[in-house]
């Protein structure tokens, strides 16, 4: 059961690129983060936001193509499933047609309070699988 794919816009920019001259590595992953956490605080009610925050842990990342400077690049992710406080993301970095990375994340839920594990309840989960 997954979630629909949520689209995240990319816009490249000079800080971005690396000693080649193209996207460092490195930042896919930051592009991945901020596209889970834009879904995150898009669907999730209010009072869930505010109360809790995801630190990831583990990614899994195939790169297969560059990104150059200027470039629009889409993140498209998708919630794959939810196990107590874990999700589990699968992330498709694009620029048109053309795959940049193909990501799978898992991410675990905190409490912002107690910086404790805190799993998801039901209710939440099903703004996020409504069918």
């Amino acid at each position: 059961m997954s979630a629909k794919p949520f689209a995240f816009p990319i816009k490249v920019i000079p800080a971005d690129i690396d000693f080649m001259g193209h996207v460092n590595n490195a930042r896919y992953l930051n592009w991945v983060q901020d596209a889970v956490l834009a879904h995150w605080n898009k669907i999730a009610p209010a009072e869930e936001v505010a109360s809790k925050a995801w630190v990831a842990l583990k990614h899994e990342i195939t790169y297969r193509r560059p990104a150059f400077l200027h470039d629009d690049v889409i993140a498209s992710t998708v919630l794959e499933k939810v196990q107590g406080a874990r999700a589990f993301y699968s992330t498709v970095i694009q620029r048109g047609e053309d795959v940049l990375a193909e990501v799978k994340s898992a991410w675990c839920c905190i409490d912002s309070t107690t910086l404790r594990p805190a799993r998801l309840q039901k209710e939440v989960v099903k703004f996020f699988f409504p069918d």
